[in-house]
């Protein structure tokens, strides 16, 4: 299945040819809408002229901060984001040899995966669990147990990006993730006030 996330036909080709890519999309997911966070990669590629973790953990960390800040920039927090993803990048290079895939296709299970996922910088579990959910979704990475691991991700439905192929399946995550937020606030019993301030 070919990854349809950006509504940018070169953004979305770079995501399904590079695992690096895939990856780095994910991580970019973070207060940024999604579509714009996987568009990340192709801004690098053509400014940097590559998206090869080699190349991105070994370029100039001034040069390459001011690379991912020029507009459009990577990330609302572009200073951050692009130090994160050299990190992320020396990680694949020093751990699986510059291949990013490596870190599913080398996991013995969903949990392994898991585990691996969360070792990265800009993973928490939440996150991790929807990139499993996208590469068995989306990739064709089932490993054994991943349903478990990914909770409700696995459920058919328009849940995260994990179930985004379309224009159409982009705004029902949209629409699902603002629902969610809505009905999280309507039920937060939080006191207005500290306790013993009352």
């Amino acid at each position: 299945m070919a990854i349809h996330i950006t509504g940018d036909a070169a953004a979305d080709k770079i995501l399904d040819e590079s695992p690096f890519a895939l990856l780095a999309g994910m991580m970019l997911d973070q207060q940024y809408p999604m579509e714009h966070a996987f568009r990340g990669p192709a801004k690098v590629t053509d400014r940097f002229g590559t998206f090869e973790p080699a190349a991105i953990a070994s370029a100039d960390p001034e040069e390459f901060a001011a690379m991912a800040a020029t507009t459009p920039a990577i990330h609302r927090f572009p200073g951050s984001m692009s130090s994160r993803l050299q990190e992320l990048a020396r990680i694949v290079v020093d751990d699986y040899d510059g291949d990013a895939s490596r870190l599913w296709n080398e996991a013995r299970d969903g949990q392994d995966l898991l585990k691996r996922i969360m070792a990265l910088p800009g993973f928490g579990k939440q996150k991790a669990q929807i990139f499993v959910a996208l590469l068995a979704k989306q990739r064709g990475v089932r490993l054994e147990g991943w349903e478990s691991v990914v909770g409700d991700y696995a459920l058919d439905g328009h849940r995260s990006v994990a179930d985004v192929v379309d224009p159409d399946s982009l705004q029902k995550v949209r629409d699902f993730k603002k629902a969610k937020k809505a009905a999280a606030k309507a039920t937060d019993t939080t006191p207005d006030t500290a306790p013993g301030t009352a």
